[in-house]
């Protein structure tokens, strides 16, 4: 009877999240290679050559550039890690363009989710859809999809370990008919993968349940996820920072370079342009130990000075595990093996909701 009820939810609750895990399997694959399909297919907007010029121009020019072609107010410039890649820089309107670092020429400016990648991103968090109000309804059932897919793959594994003989029915029969064969691969996909699909689940469900999700992180690491210090207050300058070219170019760039020596180790991941007078110039930086940047350094951008720094590669185990989230779902790790690996995992659940169906299928006709 157990045995019976199990597979009976395990039926539901596919029937239920069936479509979500079948968008977000799909969408989550289309993700990987995103940023390289826009730019396969639009290099002149995604591609720059580093060839004739060794380093990107300072902060200044790039600045005096920008303002140059859009009349937009600069909230953050974007540096890539690879130097044929453009630097995107978005507007404090929300717009991005997309600028050549080494000339400062805009080659593309556009809205976020109007990109591929924008687009799939919009899709796989929650469906593309937005009410009147800006706000995305669906992203909360996106969530609740992940958890379910977690549930149904735990269920799986306990309707594996019930009978006897498991281990020797791990195994697929690639001669037999398609009901034994689905069967068997349904069950030993589901016993093999059990643990990277509930881990990247979690990882995802982690960017809409943060509070409940660190909760989690701190209780099984034993640890507490430290946050990051809020950023120093400026006292008032004379001059306004809500246009930063109005701050002297000499004081800027100087303050990118103080703030940069504070962890000269790391790479710049962005640059967060004051909006107002008593705001600091803030770079967010990827140290050699970290998958992402999650480190900050702060300058005076009138006096040049540095502030204040915030090296996140030293923190404590459970700030690591919670900033190693996303380069985890996202499978960018170690190398690009990995990658296709978690392409592989991405599809899983599309195969796992129609298998499931269909031999659900075969036992009734």
């Amino acid at each position: 009877m157990f045995k019976l009820a199990l597979r009976r939810i395990h039926l539901f609750l596919a029937l239920v999240a069936g479509f979500f895990l079948i968008s977000l399997s799909i969408s989550g694959a289309l993700l990987i290679y995103a940023k390289d399909i826009q730019a396969l297919v639009n290099p002149q907007y995604w591609r720059v050559d580093p060839s004739s010029q060794q380093q990107p121009l300072p902060l200044s020019a790039l600045l005096n550039r920008i303002q140059q072609q859009s009349d937009e107010k600069i909230h953050l410039i974007e540096r890539s890690e690879n130097p044929d890649e453009v630097w995107q820089v978005r507007l404090v309107n929300k717009a991005y363009l997309n600028l050549n670092p080494y000339t400062g020429e805009v080659l593309l400016k556009h809205n976020f989710y109007d990109t591929f990648y924008g687009f799939v991103m919009a899709w796989h968090r929650w469906l593309i859809f937005r009410d009147d109000q800006g706000n995305r309804p669906m992203q909360l059932w996106m969530s609740i999809a992940s958890l379910l897919l977690m549930i149904e793959l735990v269920i799986g594994i306990i309707l594996w370990l019930k009978p006897k003989h498991r281990l020797k029915r791990l195994k697929v029969r690639w001669q037999a008919k398609n009901k034994v064969r689905f069967h068997q691969l349904h069950l030993c996909l589901g016993a093999f993968c059990c643990i990277p699909l509930v881990l990247i689940a979690f990882s995802g469900m982690a960017f809409y349940w943060q509070d409940a999700c660190k909760s989690i992180i701190e209780a099984v690491t034993l640890d507490t996820i430290v946050k990051r210090p809020k950023p120093p207050v400026l006292v008032k300058h004379a001059s306004s920072a809500n246009n930063a070219i109005t701050i002297p170019a000499q004081q800027l760039d100087r303050a990118y370079q103080q703030a940069y020596a504070a962890l000269a180790s790391g790479q710049v991941y962005r640059i967060y342009m004051p909006q107002k007078d008593n705001e600091p110039l803030a770079l967010r930086i990827k140290m050699p130990e970290e998958t992402h940047g999650y480190s900050w350094s702060w300058a005076d951008p009138y006096s040049g000075e540095q502030l204040a720094h915030f090296d996140a590669s030293q923190l404590s185990i459970a700030s690591q595990v919670w900033h190693f989230k996303y380069k985890f779902h996202i499978g960018d790790f170690i190398a690009w093996p990995v990658s296709l690996l978690w392409l592989f995992f991405s599809l899983l659940p599309c195969f796992f909701v129609a298998s499931g169906l269909y031999l659900y299928w075969q036992r009734k006709v």
